[in-house]
């Protein structure tokens, strides 16, 4: 048997992804993939996921230069969950990694507090700057 067919992949043919920065531990991003994309990613050693809005593949950094150089593939105890444990890339070394689009380290940058959402994380670049 494949790999690719051990997982339990939903009805559009996609399984979710964690993207967790292999040396924080920080949880980065959460995004799709196909087959293709996680056989790529394989290949590659970079993340390469399923961008459900351009319907294509989408290599992480194609536009930014904050490319996920992946050092492990796991899944979860279901097979029906993918993380990724990956170096960020494409930033200064002294400075915080940027995986999110809004110019943070992590997409999930928003914390619930009394019955609101509040940013907790600045933005390290303007995304102006990243997305030319």
């Amino acid at each position: 048997m494949n790999w690719l067919d051990s997982l339990r992949w939903d009805r559009d043919g996609l399984v979710p992804v964690i993207a967790q920065e292999q040396e924080s531990g920080d949880v980065l991003m959460f995004a799709w993939m196909n087959r293709d994309a996680l056989a790529e990613t394989a290949r590659r050693g970079e993340a390469v996921y399923w961008s459900r809005s351009r319907q294509r593949l989408w290599h992480k950094g194609e536009e930014s230069g904050h490319v996920q150089k992946v050092h492990e593939i796991r899944t979860d105890c279901d097979n029906d969950v993918v993380l990724l444990k990956v170096t960020q890339q494409g930033h200064e070394p002294a400075e915080p990694s940027i995986a999110c689009h809004t110019g943070r380290h992590s997409c999930f940058f928003q914390r619930h507090e009394n019955g609101e959402w509040h940013s907790v994380e600045p933005v390290l670049k303007d995304p102006e700057a990243i997305y030319r």
